[in-house]
């Protein structure tokens, strides 16, 4: 049974999910605060691929505010994993708990996957952009964690800094 996938052109599925402090945040509350919202969809906070994807959207996040975009990340981790992700990693946007995979089944991020050649359910990296209204601009399922947030701003037209070189 394969899991059914948003569209471009569909209504975004509402949802209220806690984010890392425990406190309530909809995706209605979400929209008001920043116009345009991009939710990305990570398997599992402090773990090496979803490590680097939430520290890359916070390296781009000035430059996706501008663009008029917010941000927010939604796992199946608990709020306090989160908090100790964000603290850890300076994370300043909001990343948003679905343990019981709720939002994510509905948005199409949680089914089957394949996962080393096998088929398994799991959480499927995913990104989306939810427009003003409410419909989606942007559903893409299956991203890869590195390089994705560059991939992301090339298609969204939105012009990131040169990553800083590794000297060492």
């Amino acid at each position: 049974m394969s899991t059914p996938r948003l569209e471009v052109g569909q209504t975004a599925p509402a949802f209220t999910l806690p984010d890392a402090d425990g406190n309530p945040t909809s995706l209605d509350e979400l929209i008001a605060d920043n116009g345009k919202v991009l939710v990305y969809v990570y398997p599992a906070a402090m773990t090496p691929g979803c490590t680097t994807e939430t520290v890359d959207f916070e390296n781009a996040l000035q430059q996706l505010r501008d663009a008029g975009l917010g941000v927010v990340g939604v796992s199946p981790d608990k709020p306090e994993k989160l908090a100790r992700f964000r603290d850890k990693h300076g994370i300043t946007f909001p990343l948003l708990s679905d343990p019981d995979k709720t939002m994510l089944t509905e948005w199409g991020a949680f089914g089957e996957k394949k996962n080393y050649g096998k088929v398994v359910m799991g959480v499927i990296r995913s990104t989306f952009v939810v427009e003003a209204d409410g419909t989606l601009s942007m559903a893409r399922y299956n991203v890869r964690a590195k390089g994705h947030v560059a991939m992301i701003a090339k298609l969204l037209g939105v012009e990131l800094p040169e990553p800083e070189s590794a000297e060492g």
